[in-house]
């Protein structure tokens, strides 16, 4: 087992070096890190390439949780990531420990998994709400069509007179499936 430690600042200003002294100090053999903010690619660059060097047995160690991620959905999918991998996840601090094989750790995380699945459940149901209420104001959704209502009719009107689906899309600088589509309603 290895211990694999990440640390994080979010600001360029901030520095790394106390969260470095102390995972070298828990022991961790390898450290990524990243010192943008929790925007920049490094931060996600060097987390995917902690995930990506984790192995079975493995655990990986950072100071606090919220040196994991900018956001909990972020952190907890990290850590499903981890524990996917059968890697386990320790906090310095001691919020988060799945290093022993306790019922108190199993527990800690399968309610992590709850968690992370009630977000997912809340945003679906957020983002349906407000597409429903945006629908009954009368918001359309999609792709705007590429020809106007009027260019639509006057494309009806070429097929009735049996112009070729080619010639009418090359007309409107379109591609024939939208023709095709307009004949077809």
């Amino acid at each position: 087992m290895a211990l694999i430690g990440f640390a994080r600042v979010s600001t360029e200003n901030q520095e790394l070096t106390n969260q470095l002294e102390q995972l070298t100090g828990a022991g961790c053999e390898r450290i990524f890190h990243g010192k943008q903010s929790g925007i920049s690619k490094e931060n996600v660059l060097q987390l995917q390439a902690l995930v990506d060097y984790a192995r079975d047995g493995d655990a990986v160690v950072v100071t606090k949780l919220d040196r994991l991620g900018r956001s909990l959905k972020s952190i907890l999918e990290t850590i499903q990531r981890l524990a996917d991998k059968k890697v386990t996840f320790k906090t310095l601090d001691g919020s988060i420990d799945t290093t022993n094989s306790s019922p108190f750790a199993t527990a800690q995380l399968s309610l992590i998994g709850v968690f992370a699945q009630l977000e997912r459940d809340l945003i679906v149901q957020r983002t349906g709400e407000g597409r429903k209420s945006a629908i009954a104001r009368g918001v359309k959704f999609g792709r705007k069509p590429s020809l106007t209502h009027e260019q639509q009719k006057e494309v009806k009107a070429k097929i009735k007179r049996r112009e070729s689906v080619y010639a009418i899309a090359k007309q409107y600088e379109v591609s024939r499936q939208t023709i095709m589509r307009i004949r077809d309603k």
